[in-house]
Protein backbone atom coordinates (compact mmCIF):
# COMPACT_ATOMS: atom_id res chain seq x y z
CA UNK A 1 0.00 0.00 0.00
CA UNK A 2 1.33 3.26 -1.28
CA UNK A 3 2.22 5.60 2.11
CA UNK A 4 -0.13 8.69 2.07
CA UNK A 5 0.81 12.48 2.62
CA UNK A 6 -0.41 15.26 3.80
CA UNK A 7 0.74 18.11 1.29
CA UNK A 8 0.39 21.83 2.11
CA UNK A 9 -0.40 23.50 -0.72
CA UNK A 10 -0.05 27.49 -0.61
CA UNK A 11 -1.49 28.07 -4.54
CA UNK A 12 2.07 28.52 -4.71
CA UNK A 13 4.78 27.16 -7.42
CA UNK A 14 6.59 25.32 -5.20
CA UNK A 15 3.83 23.28 -2.76
CA UNK A 16 2.29 22.56 -6.48
CA UNK A 17 5.38 20.55 -7.59
CA UNK A 18 5.82 19.25 -4.27
CA UNK A 19 2.48 17.52 -4.99
CA UNK A 20 3.01 16.52 -8.15
CA UNK A 21 6.73 15.15 -7.23
CA UNK A 22 5.30 12.94 -4.10
CA UNK A 23 2.49 11.50 -6.77
CA UNK A 24 5.43 10.74 -9.55
CA UNK A 25 7.13 8.86 -6.38
CA UNK A 26 4.36 6.63 -5.48
CA UNK A 27 2.74 8.38 -2.38
CA UNK A 28 -0.88 8.85 -2.21
CA UNK A 29 -1.05 13.29 -1.69
CA UNK A 30 -4.07 14.70 -0.17
CA UNK A 31 -3.56 18.75 -1.03
CA UNK A 32 -4.03 20.71 2.16
CA UNK A 33 -4.99 24.31 1.96
CA UNK A 34 -4.14 25.91 5.40
CA UNK A 35 -6.39 29.27 5.93
CA UNK A 36 -4.50 30.82 8.53
CA UNK A 37 -5.85 34.34 9.35
CA UNK A 38 -9.03 36.72 7.93
CA UNK A 39 -9.72 39.99 6.24
CA UNK A 40 -9.74 41.45 10.08
CA UNK A 41 -6.42 39.75 11.00
CA UNK A 42 -4.33 40.88 8.12
CA UNK A 43 -3.34 43.52 5.45
CA UNK A 44 -4.14 41.04 2.63
CA UNK A 45 -2.60 41.81 -0.96
CA UNK A 46 -1.09 40.36 -4.24
CA UNK A 47 1.76 40.21 -2.29
CA UNK A 48 0.52 37.77 0.11
CA UNK A 49 0.15 33.77 0.02
CA UNK A 50 -2.45 33.12 1.72
CA UNK A 51 -5.89 34.74 -0.37
CA UNK A 52 -8.71 33.21 -1.83
CA UNK A 53 -6.93 33.34 -5.38
CA UNK A 54 -4.12 31.03 -3.82
CA UNK A 55 -6.47 28.48 -2.78
CA UNK A 56 -8.58 28.51 -5.68
CA UNK A 57 -4.88 27.96 -7.78
CA UNK A 58 -4.13 24.95 -4.96
CA UNK A 59 -7.34 23.56 -6.06
CA UNK A 60 -6.66 23.71 -9.39
CA UNK A 61 -3.34 22.06 -9.22
CA UNK A 62 -4.78 19.17 -7.00
CA UNK A 63 -7.85 19.13 -9.55
CA UNK A 64 -4.76 18.45 -12.38
CA UNK A 65 -3.15 15.94 -10.38
CA UNK A 66 -6.06 14.24 -10.02
CA UNK A 67 -5.71 14.43 -5.92
CA UNK A 68 -8.07 15.14 -2.96
CA UNK A 69 -7.89 18.47 -1.75
CA UNK A 70 -9.27 20.55 1.61
CA UNK A 71 -9.29 23.22 3.13
CA UNK A 72 -8.17 23.66 7.48
CA UNK A 73 -9.30 26.33 9.29
CA UNK A 74 -6.03 27.21 11.45
CA UNK A 75 -7.29 30.46 11.99
CA UNK A 76 -7.43 31.05 15.76
CA UNK A 77 -4.19 28.76 16.36
CA UNK A 78 -2.19 31.32 13.63
CA UNK A 79 -3.75 33.95 15.72
CA UNK A 80 -2.80 32.64 19.16
CA UNK A 81 0.59 31.18 18.21
CA UNK A 82 2.25 33.15 15.31
CA UNK A 83 0.54 36.88 15.48
CA UNK A 84 -0.08 37.12 19.13
CA UNK A 85 3.94 35.93 19.51
CA UNK A 86 5.05 38.19 16.97
CA UNK A 87 2.86 41.65 18.36
CA UNK A 88 4.31 40.49 21.86
CA UNK A 89 7.87 39.84 21.04
CA UNK A 90 7.78 43.22 19.33
CA UNK A 91 6.40 45.12 22.48
CA UNK A 92 8.97 43.70 24.71
CA UNK A 93 11.43 45.25 22.05
CA UNK A 94 13.11 42.28 20.54
CA UNK A 95 12.41 40.97 16.58
CA UNK A 96 10.38 37.91 15.92
CA UNK A 97 10.85 35.40 13.23
CA UNK A 98 7.14 34.73 12.84
CA UNK A 99 7.82 32.43 9.76
CA UNK A 100 9.78 30.06 12.38
CA UNK A 101 6.74 30.27 14.71
CA UNK A 102 4.36 29.37 12.16
CA UNK A 103 6.58 26.35 11.37
CA UNK A 104 7.20 25.39 14.84
CA UNK A 105 3.58 25.68 15.85
CA UNK A 106 1.47 24.62 13.13
CA UNK A 107 3.03 23.36 9.37
CA UNK A 108 5.01 20.51 11.75
CA UNK A 109 2.84 20.25 14.68
CA UNK A 110 -0.63 20.65 14.46
CA UNK A 111 -0.57 19.71 10.65
CA UNK A 112 1.04 16.31 12.03
CA UNK A 113 -1.72 15.69 14.28
CA UNK A 114 -4.23 16.30 11.99
CA UNK A 115 -2.03 13.89 9.51
CA UNK A 116 -2.23 11.63 11.94
CA UNK A 117 -5.84 11.56 12.87
CA UNK A 118 -6.53 11.16 9.44
CA UNK A 119 -4.11 8.10 8.85
CA UNK A 120 -1.78 9.86 7.22
CA UNK A 121 1.96 8.79 7.28
CA UNK A 122 3.44 12.04 6.32
CA UNK A 123 2.85 15.54 6.08
CA UNK A 124 5.16 17.54 3.01
CA UNK A 125 5.47 20.90 1.89
CA UNK A 126 7.48 22.84 -0.81
CA UNK A 127 10.55 23.79 1.73
CA UNK A 128 13.76 24.10 0.09
CA UNK A 129 15.63 21.48 2.52
CA UNK A 130 16.57 17.51 2.90
CA UNK A 131 15.91 15.05 5.73
CA UNK A 132 18.37 12.06 5.77
CA UNK A 133 19.08 9.72 7.94
CA UNK A 134 22.55 8.89 9.97
CA UNK A 135 24.02 5.94 9.32
CA UNK A 136 25.84 5.76 12.41
CA UNK A 137 23.49 6.89 14.64
CA UNK A 138 20.25 6.29 12.83
CA UNK A 139 18.87 9.94 13.86
CA UNK A 140 17.25 12.38 11.54
CA UNK A 141 19.66 14.78 10.02
CA UNK A 142 18.40 17.94 8.37
CA UNK A 143 19.98 19.78 5.76
CA UNK A 144 20.19 22.29 3.44
CA UNK A 145 19.08 22.45 0.07
CA UNK A 146 21.37 22.55 -2.75
CA UNK A 147 20.18 25.93 -4.28
CA UNK A 148 21.95 28.26 -2.14
CA UNK A 149 19.65 31.15 -2.91
CA UNK A 150 16.63 29.17 -2.02
CA UNK A 151 17.99 26.88 0.74
CA UNK A 152 15.47 27.22 3.97
CA UNK A 153 17.12 25.45 6.45
CA UNK A 154 17.17 28.44 8.19
CA UNK A 155 13.58 28.40 9.27
CA UNK A 156 13.15 24.76 10.06
CA UNK A 157 15.72 24.14 12.83
CA UNK A 158 13.32 23.53 15.41
CA UNK A 159 12.49 19.87 13.79
CA UNK A 160 12.40 17.06 16.30
CA UNK A 161 13.22 13.85 15.65
CA UNK A 162 9.74 12.50 15.21
CA UNK A 163 8.75 15.41 12.84
CA UNK A 164 11.67 14.89 10.91
CA UNK A 165 10.72 11.18 10.50
CA UNK A 166 7.14 11.87 9.74
CA UNK A 167 8.16 15.20 7.17
CA UNK A 168 8.94 14.95 3.27
CA UNK A 169 10.84 18.04 1.59
CA UNK A 170 10.44 16.66 -2.02
CA UNK A 171 12.43 19.65 -3.59
CA UNK A 172 15.98 20.25 -1.61
CA UNK A 173 17.27 17.97 -4.38
CA UNK A 174 16.30 20.74 -7.00
CA UNK A 175 17.03 24.34 -7.90
CA UNK A 176 14.32 26.80 -7.84
CA UNK A 177 14.93 27.07 -11.78
CA UNK A 178 14.25 23.23 -12.34
CA UNK A 179 10.95 24.06 -10.10
CA UNK A 180 9.46 26.48 -12.69
CA UNK A 181 10.33 24.49 -15.36
CA UNK A 182 8.55 21.22 -13.83
CA UNK A 183 5.78 23.17 -13.39
CA UNK A 184 5.66 24.54 -16.98
CA UNK A 185 5.76 21.25 -18.05
CA UNK A 186 3.07 20.28 -16.31
CA UNK A 187 0.81 22.98 -17.61
CA UNK A 188 0.34 24.43 -13.90
CA UNK A 189 -1.06 27.91 -14.20
CA UNK A 190 0.58 29.30 -11.58
CA UNK A 191 4.17 28.42 -13.09
CA UNK A 192 5.23 32.07 -13.34
CA UNK A 193 3.93 33.20 -10.17
CA UNK A 194 5.63 36.05 -8.53
CA UNK A 195 7.05 34.83 -4.69
CA UNK A 196 5.38 35.83 -1.42
CA UNK A 197 7.24 38.13 0.07
CA UNK A 198 7.81 39.67 3.73
CA UNK A 199 5.69 38.30 6.53
CA UNK A 200 2.37 36.99 4.91
CA UNK A 201 -0.33 39.19 7.27
CA UNK A 202 1.59 42.18 6.91
CA UNK A 203 2.80 42.07 3.10
CA UNK A 204 3.40 45.78 2.96
CA UNK A 205 6.05 45.40 5.58
CA UNK A 206 4.35 48.19 8.26
CA UNK A 207 4.95 46.27 11.06
CA UNK A 208 4.24 49.07 13.21
CA UNK A 209 0.43 49.91 11.75
CA UNK A 210 -0.61 46.13 11.89
CA UNK A 211 0.46 46.15 15.59
CA UNK A 212 -1.00 49.60 16.43
CA UNK A 213 -4.68 47.77 14.44
CA UNK A 214 -4.09 44.87 16.24
CA UNK A 215 -3.92 46.17 19.40
CA UNK A 216 -5.92 49.21 19.49
CA UNK A 217 -2.95 50.73 21.12
CA UNK A 218 -0.77 54.07 19.94
CA UNK A 219 2.99 54.04 21.14
CA UNK A 220 3.89 57.29 22.44
CA UNK A 221 6.82 59.65 21.16
CA UNK A 222 9.69 59.16 23.23
CA UNK A 223 13.33 60.50 23.00
CA UNK A 224 16.78 58.99 20.94
CA UNK A 225 19.47 59.20 23.23
CA UNK A 226 23.02 58.06 23.34
CA UNK A 227 24.57 55.78 25.73
CA UNK A 228 25.39 58.18 27.80
CA UNK A 229 22.23 59.63 27.92
CA UNK A 230 22.81 62.23 25.69
CA UNK A 231 18.96 63.71 24.02
CA UNK A 232 19.67 64.05 20.28
CA UNK A 233 15.87 63.70 19.30
CA UNK A 234 12.33 62.61 19.75
CA UNK A 235 11.33 58.79 18.35
CA UNK A 236 7.82 58.09 16.96
CA UNK A 237 7.27 55.34 18.81
CA UNK A 238 9.18 52.78 20.03
CA UNK A 239 7.62 49.73 18.09
CA UNK A 240 8.53 51.77 15.08
CA UNK A 241 12.33 50.82 15.35
CA UNK A 242 14.64 47.57 15.08
CA UNK A 243 18.37 47.07 15.98
CA UNK A 244 20.98 48.16 12.86
CA UNK A 245 18.75 50.47 11.82
CA UNK A 246 20.15 53.99 10.25
CA UNK A 247 17.21 55.53 7.98
CA UNK A 248 14.08 56.68 8.82
CA UNK A 249 15.20 58.19 12.31
CA UNK A 250 14.62 61.81 10.58
CA UNK A 251 17.51 62.75 12.48
CA UNK A 252 20.28 65.48 11.30
CA UNK A 253 23.00 64.12 13.04
CA UNK A 254 27.28 65.08 11.81
CA UNK A 255 28.04 61.64 11.78
CA UNK A 256 25.81 58.23 10.81
CA UNK A 257 24.06 56.80 14.25
CA UNK A 258 22.75 53.19 14.13
CA UNK A 259 19.55 52.06 16.69
CA UNK A 260 21.68 49.65 18.94
CA UNK A 261 18.94 49.20 21.78
CA UNK A 262 15.69 50.11 22.83
CA UNK A 263 14.77 50.89 26.34
CA UNK A 264 11.11 50.22 27.12
CA UNK A 265 11.33 51.70 30.87
CA UNK A 266 12.08 54.83 29.38
CA UNK A 267 10.66 54.73 26.22
CA UNK A 268 13.86 55.38 24.79
CA UNK A 269 15.69 54.35 21.92
CA UNK A 270 19.53 54.17 22.38
CA UNK A 271 21.80 55.55 19.55
CA UNK A 272 25.22 54.72 18.62
CA UNK A 273 27.80 54.49 15.75
CA UNK A 274 28.10 51.51 13.69
CA UNK A 275 31.55 50.38 15.92
CA UNK A 276 29.42 49.71 18.68
CA UNK A 277 26.79 47.75 17.19
CA UNK A 278 29.28 44.52 16.72
CA UNK A 279 29.59 41.43 19.36
CA UNK A 280 31.56 38.65 19.44
CA UNK A 281 28.53 36.98 21.73
CA UNK A 282 24.73 35.84 22.00
CA UNK A 283 23.14 33.39 24.32
CA UNK A 284 20.04 31.81 23.00
CA UNK A 285 17.29 29.75 24.49
CA UNK A 286 14.15 27.09 23.16
CA UNK A 287 16.91 25.53 21.80
CA UNK A 288 16.27 22.38 19.75
CA UNK A 289 19.72 20.04 18.74
CA UNK A 290 19.22 17.92 16.29
CA UNK A 291 22.29 15.97 15.58
CA UNK A 292 22.27 14.48 19.38
CA UNK A 293 20.32 14.58 22.10
CA UNK A 294 22.77 17.21 23.68
CA UNK A 295 26.23 19.15 23.42
CA UNK A 296 28.18 17.49 25.46
CA UNK A 297 31.35 19.37 24.99
CA UNK A 298 32.19 22.73 23.02
CA UNK A 299 31.53 22.06 19.42
CA UNK A 300 33.17 24.48 16.66
CA UNK A 301 30.05 25.23 14.04
CA UNK A 302 28.54 27.66 11.06
CA UNK A 303 26.32 29.83 12.79
CA UNK A 304 23.75 32.32 11.21
CA UNK A 305 22.11 35.38 12.78
CA UNK A 306 19.87 36.19 10.21
CA UNK A 307 17.83 34.45 7.11
CA UNK A 308 20.15 35.44 4.79
CA UNK A 309 23.31 35.87 6.36
CA UNK A 310 26.33 34.26 5.17
CA UNK A 311 27.73 31.67 7.73
CA UNK A 312 30.21 32.92 9.96
CA UNK A 313 32.80 30.59 12.26
CA UNK A 314 31.71 30.03 15.78
CA UNK A 315 31.75 27.54 18.64
CA UNK A 316 28.64 26.63 20.41
CA UNK A 317 29.16 25.57 24.19
CA UNK A 318 25.47 23.61 25.94
CA UNK A 319 25.04 25.78 29.33
CA UNK A 320 21.89 23.90 30.37
CA UNK A 321 19.07 21.84 28.94
CA UNK A 322 17.32 24.61 27.19
CA UNK A 323 20.20 27.16 26.30
CA UNK A 324 23.79 27.65 24.79
CA UNK A 325 26.23 30.28 24.03
CA UNK A 326 27.96 31.16 20.71
CA UNK A 327 31.12 32.83 20.63
CA UNK A 328 31.78 33.92 17.03
CA UNK A 329 35.42 34.08 15.91
CA UNK A 330 34.53 37.39 14.45
CA UNK A 331 32.28 40.10 15.89
CA UNK A 332 28.62 40.51 13.95
CA UNK A 333 26.59 43.35 13.49
CA UNK A 334 23.18 43.96 15.33
CA UNK A 335 22.81 40.76 16.84
CA UNK A 336 19.02 41.02 17.52
CA UNK A 337 16.79 39.25 20.30
CA UNK A 338 14.04 37.32 19.43
CA UNK A 339 15.87 36.21 16.06
CA UNK A 340 17.04 32.40 15.59
CA UNK A 341 20.57 31.55 15.65
CA UNK A 342 21.31 28.77 13.51
CA UNK A 343 24.50 26.27 13.85
CA UNK A 344 25.60 24.62 10.61
CA UNK A 345 28.24 21.81 10.82
CA UNK A 346 28.48 21.58 6.39
CA UNK A 347 25.48 21.36 4.99
CA UNK A 348 23.66 19.66 8.16
CA UNK A 349 21.76 21.53 10.73
CA UNK A 350 23.13 21.32 14.07
CA UNK A 351 20.71 23.15 15.99
CA UNK A 352 19.30 26.69 16.76
CA UNK A 353 17.96 28.80 19.23
CA UNK A 354 15.93 32.07 20.11
CA UNK A 355 18.41 34.92 20.80
CA UNK A 356 17.84 36.63 24.02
Amino acid sequence: MNKKVLVGMSGGVDSSVCAYLLKASGYEPTGINCRFFDNDDAFITDKTCCSLEDANDARNVAYKLGIPFYVFNFTEDFRKCVIENFVETYMNAATPNPCIECNRRLKFDKLLKRATELDHDYVATGHYAKIETDPVSGRKLLKKGIDPKKDQSYVLYMLNQFQLAHTLFPLGGYTKTQIREIAEEQGFLNSKKHESQDICFIPDGDYAAFIEKHTGKTFPSGEFVTEDGKVLGTHKGIIRYTVGQRRGLGLALPAPLYVKRKDLINNRVVLSPEKDLYSSDLDAENINIIVSDKLDVPLKVKARIRYNQPEQPATVTQTDENRFHVHFDVPQRAIAKGQAVVLYDGDIVVGGGTII
